[in-house]
């Protein structure tokens, strides 16, 4: 029998595991990878918790929807910005990328 439990200590581990990719990785799509996967571990916690707190309303689902299209377009506009960067230093280190600094 799966608990909820098994869910938190799962969503634990896979944003323990995206929180480390984006403090140790220097290549920005690594990041962002990353950044995706944290937000996965949040999306497995709303719907954990809808399904063991015995919610009628499909709002953990909903909320777990709508982080997904959120995040699907924050990975477009990454990916975007990234690409006009490779275009300018062919390269998507971390640190060519802080230099656009003004």
């Amino acid at each position: 029998m799966v608990t909820l439990t098994h869910y938190l200590v799962l969503a634990a581990v896979v944003f323990c595991i995206g929180l480390a990719g984006v403090l140790t990785r220097r290549n920005a799509i690594m990041v962002l990878v990353g950044l995706e996967m944290m937000l996965n571990a949040g999306n497995i916690n709303l719907v954990a918790f809808w399904r063991y707190l015995g919610s009628q309303a499909m709002s953990g689902q909903m909320f777990a929807i709508f982080a997904i299209a959120v995040a699907g377009a924050e990975a477009a506009v990454g990916l975007a910005l990234l690409i006009a960067v490779y275009r300018h230093f062919r390269n998507v280190s971390v640190e060519e990328i802080s230099s656009l600094k003004g």
